[in-house]
């Protein structure tokens, strides 16, 4: 996502700001762990969780979507105990219910749709595979954000993008991948080609979110942002169950749950944990988004991939080969370049917002 922007009266990005500045220094780093630990926690377990589902004899794709916003009602309990209040004179006029629900609709629906392929991925790569392709959403996320978001495209940007390319590159072209369970190499690259296809299309949906927040709701408070999550995750949770019962997939769940390798109940548990896990990541993207910026919890969203392969050689004792060493070792490396350009971006907006602070004190 871009940098943070220039501050707004009208757009009510300087709202935030002044609220934000009302917090002690503790309580800001406060959020901000709290925030880092939600989102890395929460879709570090979602993706241990959802290959474990596979491993144990699940096999339907789109329970595997469902269960990915399922459990966005957990999203009403920040909402509530934590309001965002606008002072009037910052409010800028809502859009018309039509165009609200049009928006809704539209990003819940790339939302369902980005989550099948992300299902369809993990059901033929591994845990550890998976999580270093999808790190290159990053690299995705900053060519979209230049033609969407009028992002600068710097010396750092680009050498991200090429190591977070060379990096699944090493991983699609590797001899010795496989698939988890002697998954045929065929199948393999399906998964390969609908992980990359997920993670370019998150980053386009993360694109069109802030496009969202800036043209039409044209406010980006925490309140707002947890709507935009609510009300998406609730039209791609629909589109999910239509497709489950569409597909027929449905009329097999019971003997799934039969066969669960560790039981029925714990086919219950792994479904209702992977959905509850979704849901804290989506809260510490949320937290991020509007306590430090949005391309800040993309960045940190990209860590966290980081870690899942390390989870995945412990809990499912994935094989780490030297390619998929150098491939990781290669995306922490534009990881690193990605977020030092955006401490640069950061420190010159902090100063804008400075300047921008005090003339309005002085007013």
């Amino acid at each position: 996502m871009p940098d943070i922007q220039e501050p707004s009266i009208e757009d009510g990005t300087f709202t935030n700001q002044l609220a934000l500045r009302k917090l002690n220094r503790w309580q800001w780093w406060l959020l901000v762990a709290l925030s880092i630990f939600f989102l890395i926690v929460g879709q570090s377990a979602a993706v241990l969780l959802g290959r474990f589902y596979y491993d144990q004899g699940g096999n339907s794709k789109w329970m595997a979507t469902l269960v990915q916003t399922a459990a966005f009602p957990v999203l009403l309990i920040p909402l509530v105990l934590i309001p965002s209040r606008e002072p009037s004179s910052f409010s800028a006029s809502p859009p018309s219910i039509k165009i609200l629900v049009l928006v809704y609709f539209s990003l819940g629906v790339l939302i369902a749709g980005d989550n099948m392929l992300y299902s369809v991925g993990l059901l033929y790569l591994s845990a550890s595979t998976y999580s270093l392709i999808c790190a290159t959403q990053l690299a995705f996320n900053a060519v979209f954000s230049y033609f969407i978001n009028s992002q600068k495209f710097t010396a750092l940007i680009l050498n991200s993008v090429v190591l977070l390319s060379l990096s699944a590159a090493l991983i699609g072209v590797n001899d010795d991948s496989e698939g988890p369970s002697g998954v045929s190499k065929g199948k393999y690259i399906i998964g390969f080609l609908c992980t990359l296809a997920a993670s370019a299309l998150y980053s386009l949906l993360l694109s069109l979110m802030q496009l969202c927040f800036e043209k039409v709701l044209k406010r980006e408070t925490y309140s707002i942002v947890l709507e935009l999550q609510i009300y998406t995750a609730l039209v791609a949770t629909c589109v999910s169950v239509v497709g489950l019962f569409a597909s027929g997939e449905w009329k097999s769940l019971h003997g799934e749950m039969e066969g669960f390798g560790a039981g029925r109940v714990s086919y219950v548990m792994v479904l209702a944990w992977t959905a509850v896990a979704w849901q804290i990541c989506s809260v510490g993207v949320v937290g991020l988004i509007f306590v430090v910026s949005s391309l800040f919890s993309n960045v940190i969203s990209t860590v966290s991939l980081a870690v899942t392969p390390i989870a995945a050689v412990i809990v499912f004792h994935d094989k780490m080969n030297g390619v998929k060493v150098i491939a990781m070792l290669l995306a922490l490396w534009g990881f690193a370049s990605y977020i030092y350009q955006n401490y640069l971006d950061d420190s010159k907006a902090r100063k804008t917002r400075n300047g921008v602070g005090e003339s309005y004190n002085n007013s």
